[in-house]
């Protein structure tokens, strides 16, 4: 049981949400769970589609985001985003069985990957206190300061999802994961 309704469709949505979830409805060819939970807040449904959005123009590629992605959601132990993000990893960005438990391991088979997931633990477990020494390791890597502020913004917009996620109970509607 959800602790949060999530609207049964589009129609059922509050009003403000409905072009909002028509235009995810577009892009994925459904709505998944997540966004219609989050619906339940305009505000927060524009927020988060803007900064979805906006880090889907970024500089990292879609493997290293979903790494970090993966990683964030293995750390707070958010199913859902487990589960989509394992869906996404395989479908979308074509992240073998291999890349993707070395992700929830919190590491990458690529070496340079695995500076940016590692330092996106850090970042996650530390809550932002990382040290310049790891700062060092993931410019050394090959991430510009851009780069990093992006990995930062990842960390941050997945914690949320995890986070509404837990909080809303919200039901699996991806294939789920052990």
């Amino acid at each position: 049981m959800t602790n949060i309704a999530t609207p049964a469709d589009i129609a059922n949505a509050p009003e403000a949400s409905r072009s909002l979830l028509e235009q995810v409805k577009s892009q994925l060819g459904s709505v998944p769970n997540l966004f219609r939970v989050v619906s339940n807040s305009p505000a927060a449904l524009e927020g988060y589609l803007a900064m979805s959005g906006a880090l889907g123009k970024g500089r990292l590629p879609a493997k290293t985001r979903e790494g970090i992605a993966l990683a964030v959601a293995q750390i707070n132990g958010c199913g859902y985003c487990l589960a989509a993000h394992t869906y996404i990893g395989k479908n979308l960005a074509k992240i073998d069985d291999a890349e993707i438990a070395a992700n929830r391991s919190g590491r990458s088979i690529d070496a340079k990957v695995d500076s940016a997931v590692r330092f996106a633990v850090k970042v996650a477990v530390e809550r932002g206190h990382v040290t310049r020494e790891d700062v060092s390791v993931v410019k050394a890597a090959g991430y510009d300061d851009a780069q990093i502020v992006e990995i930062v913004q990842h960390v941050a917009l997945n914690t949320w999802t995890n986070y509404i996620n837990e909080v809303a109970g919200t039901e699996i509607d991806f294939p789920a994961v052990s």
